[in-house]
């Protein structure tokens, strides 16, 4: 007698928002995980080899020193 009344169907209704929440979460929390790799070079601005460049600039390391530590970057 409830099935025809739609008692049953009002509990299966719910289901379809109940799984479109958990698929919003999964897709957002892969575009937060895949962001947060991407940022990691540019968070501060500056890549090694920009903080390298501004240290020889500022003679803080000779011509030797700089093109050892760019090979190592590189």
């Amino acid at each position: 007698m409830m099935d025809e009344l739609g008692g049953h169907y009002w509990g299966m209704g719910w289901w379809w928002i109940i799984v479109l929440f958990i698929i919003v979460a999964i897709v957002w929390m892969a575009l937060k995980t895949m962001n947060k790799k991407n940022n990691i070079n540019t968070s501060f601005g500056k890549t090694p080899l920009d903080i390298l460049k501004e240290r020889y600039a500022s003679g803080e390391i000779g011509k030797e020193e700089f093109e050892e530590r760019k090979k190592d970057i590189m």
